[in-house]
């Protein structure tokens, strides 16, 4: 149906609840990705398919998946994933915008945290914005959301950002393990350690100048997300990482991902276990500054 009306000249925005259940549309998914070329660029395709993605939430093999490496080799998609509500909203209104079809993977686990900035034109006090959208509990039929004046903001489709600044080694992530990071970074800050980290931002097309710029500078990278170990996205950046930057490395290119098991347990010890936590992003860091050229 998306496809139908994106291809009729409208813009809309799909969801697939969760991203464990986009399996079943893989084919149209490819099919919505190759429609421009097929068509000799007669028809495009401006929507938008979001999905919840990764774990975080304890909810076991069918709610816990992550879709940042199956996304990357959609050819003809853009995709993009959020680490903060600011910057969820302004690749919102880009994925919209934008003529290609757009993947927007929001982290499950970050749809109830509230992030340090604020969208331009919400209510800086929580309980004023919980008055205005929350549902009142009992009767509702009287209720209507008063939704805030909110102003366009646009975060770039394929631009990254640094969201913490040093000099020995570069920390690059996307979604719920950024802020995952950014806490390593700030911990091991209190040690000595000086960590650059690196929001991605956007899975295709991806930032490559930002990455390459503070890889030269640092000559250090570890990759982190919480997608299988094998055949991992972050397992291309380090190829190209080492095809371009290799005689400014001071030591190998790591890649820290979830384990590779066939699903994420119910128990939180089984998540934690399959899924990178704080200390194993620690320890990586440790490791990458231990290594002597």
């Amino acid at each position: 149906m998306a496809m139908g009306i994106a291809m009729a000249g409208d813009r809309c925005v799909a969801e697939i609840q969760f991203c464990d259940y986009i399996f079943n549309t893989i084919d149209l998914l490819k099919i919505a990705g190759n429609t421009l070329w097929v068509t000799h660029g007669n028809y495009s395709l401006p929507m938008v398919v979001m999905t919840p993605v990764g774990s975080g939430i304890h909810g076991s093999v069918y709610h816990s998946h992550s879709f940042d490496a199956w996304a990357s080799r959609l050819a003809g998609w853009k995709i993009v994933m959020p680490a903060t509500p600011l910057d969820a909203y302004g690749l919102m209104l880009s994925a919209i915008e934008d003529p290609n079809p757009v993947l927007f993977l929001k982290p499950k686990a970050l749809m109830r945290v509230r992030g340090d900035q604020l969208i331009p034109g919400e209510p800086s006090d929580e309980k004023t914005l919980k008055s205005m959208i929350d549902a009142p509990i009992g009767d509702r039929r009287q209720w209507v959301p008063r939704w805030p004046d909110l102003e366009a903001y646009h975060v770039p489709i394929g631009k990254g950002q640094i969201t913490r600044k040093g000099d020995q080694v570069t920390v690059v992530s996307y979604g719920r393990m950024l802020l995952v990071c950014q806490e390593a970074a700030d911990q091991l800050k209190t040690e000595g350690f000086s960590i650059e980290v690196v929001d991605l931002r956007s899975i295709y097309p991806y930032d490559w100048g930002l990455i390459r710029e503070s890889v030269m500078k640092t000559g250090r990278v570890l990759f982190v997300n919480e997608d299988t170990e094998v055949t991992n996205f972050g397992e291309h950046l380090a190829y190209r990482v080492v095809q371009e930057c290799f005689y400014h490395l001071l030591a190998r290119p790591q890649v820290l991902a979830g384990q590779n098991v066939p699903g994420i347990g119910l128990h939180p010890n089984l998540e934690d276990a399959s899924i990178p936590q704080k200390k194993d992003i620690e320890n990586a860091i440790r490791a990458l500054m231990a290594e002597v050229p």
